[in-house]
């Protein structure tokens, strides 16, 4: 792979020392081809490496698994961890990855906020005015 990618870049600056020197017009098309042949060969050898990376750490995860597994049945401990692990996430979400709100959602939140201390308001005078109503009808007598 370090070989690969050290071909390109040598290549590349080759290929643009050869350019300057030779002034050649009629190359352009090819070198666009060429270029992005290369580019989707460079692409491809990274899209392969990525995979032999994760199927090696797929390998030593199941490997080390296994390990763990041998150590549970010989001391005969119970996994647990499991039932944790999924606990866990719902319980404590992490603030920094949850999902950001729209400004329609925020200003639904501020209207519906506004709404309830406007109602808190409402209801607080009318319970007044009843009390009032009361302590009136109370001291004044209708003849």
């Amino acid at each position: 792979m370090a070989a690969f990618i050290a071909k390109q870049m040598v290549g590349n600056q080759l290929s643009a020392v050869k350019g300057a020197v030779g002034g050649d017009g009629g190359d352009d098309a090819d070198d666009k081809e060429k270029a992005e042949e290369e580019e989707r060969e460079r692409q491809e050898a990274i899209r392969e490496a990525e995979e032999r990376r994760k199927e090696k750490h797929r390998r030593m995860e199941e490997e080390r698994e296994k390990m763990r597994q041998d150590i549970r049945d010989k001391y005969n401990i119970k996994k647990k961890e499991e039932v944790v692990e999924q606990q866990m996430p719902q319980e404590e979400p992490n603030p920094l990855m949850r999902k950001k709100k729209t400004p329609e959602e925020l200003a639904a939140e501020a209207e519906q906020e506004e709404l309830d201390d406007f109602t808190k308001l409402k209801n607080q005078i009318e319970t007044q005015v009843n009390e009032l109503k009361t302590q009136i009808e109370g001291k004044c007598v209708m003849q």
